[in-house]
């Protein structure tokens, strides 16, 4: 790719994503070789620019890059609010989190996976420039995609699709995949919801159940919201220690909806309470009845 004058049109540019696991046992680039689990590291991938993108839609992978140790995913934008939602994502730490989620679900990585990321539009690294997202646009507008979609990604795609109509190739890799979950949804005793921001009645429900395992959930959550590291959780503790369980369980998920904004999702809390084995907490806020 070459950084060149931006011609008058649709709006296109390219951006590479490196991607590296700080989980010594895992390497992405190694498992994306592999060809028994190529299409699932894809299928990672695909879903993470799905839910940072916002849909389907205004971008296509072209290519993923062998730049050992890191994997490279080059992206073609074509649609500058699908690329604008992306750094947004990006800068919030929300790629990675998702990154991670769909990797521990489809991988079977451990829980603690996480990656490592650099964001480059040619020779522009965006990571030094990410509170300036204008500034980023326009170094992503400037580098033009200078190939079309790679074969491989081609065929990894037609796989994706596919498997998503039911008539996926029953390969040995294949035949042990789930079918996959929709962006906007997520997975929880084999059952599929409807993910969302989280509402005041699940506050309620939280606080009312999580008793004195509060502070467990809020360590689960720090792991993916800055609000919450530290001292915060407490410091929670300590400044509403009068008030009792109820209310410092109240102002931690309120603290993590204020800090996360729309991300401060309802599988989010799930996995954390999956994590800290509350597994019932989990099923009373989701509103599954309990089996008879």
């Amino acid at each position: 790719m070459a950084d060149r004058a931006v011609k008058h049109g649709p709006w296109t540019g390219c951006a590479v994503l490196f991607l590296q696991s700080l989980c010594p046992h895992v390497n992405l680039l190694s498992l994306y070789k592999d060809q028994s689990r190529k299409f699932i590291v894809f299928k990672v991938i695909k879903l993470t620019l799905i839910d940072s993108a916002g849909g389907l839609g205004g971008y296509e992978i072209l290519k993923l890059h062998d730049a050992d140790p890191l994997l490279g995913v080059e992206v073609k934008f074509v649609d500058v609010a699908a690329c604008q939602q992306f750094l947004e994502s990006y800068s919030s730490g929300a790629v990675r989190q998702s990154l991670s989620q769909h990797a521990c679900r489809l991988l079977t990585v451990p829980q603690e996976f996480s990656v490592e990321t650099q964001l480059k539009a040619s020779t522009q690294t965006l990571d030094l420039c990410l509170d300036n997202l204008q500034l980023c646009l326009q170094h992503i507008q400037l580098s033009q995609p200078e190939r079309l979609r790679d074969d491989e990604i081609d065929s990894l795609e037609q796989q994706l699709q596919d498997q998503a109509l039911g008539h996926a190739p029953q390969s040995a890799a294949l035949t042990k995949e789930e079918s996959p979950v929709p962006s906007n949804c997520f997975k929880f005793q084999r059952r599929v919801f409807e993910d969302r921001m989280l509402t005041a009645a699940d506050v309620q429900s939280f606080s009312n159940g999580v008793g004195r395992h509060w502070k467990h959930v809020g360590r689960v959550l720090s792991k993916s919201c800055r609000a919450l590291k530290g001292p915060a959780i407490d410091n929670l503790a300590y400044e509403y220690e009068r008030e009792g369980l109820y209310e410092q369980a109240y102002q931690l998920l309120s603290r993590f909806i204020q800090a996360e904004g729309r991300e401060a999702k309802l599988s989010r809390l799930v996995k954390a309470l999956e994590d800290c084995k509350l597994t019932s907490l989990a099923e009373n806020i989701l509103d599954i009845e309990p089996p008879e």
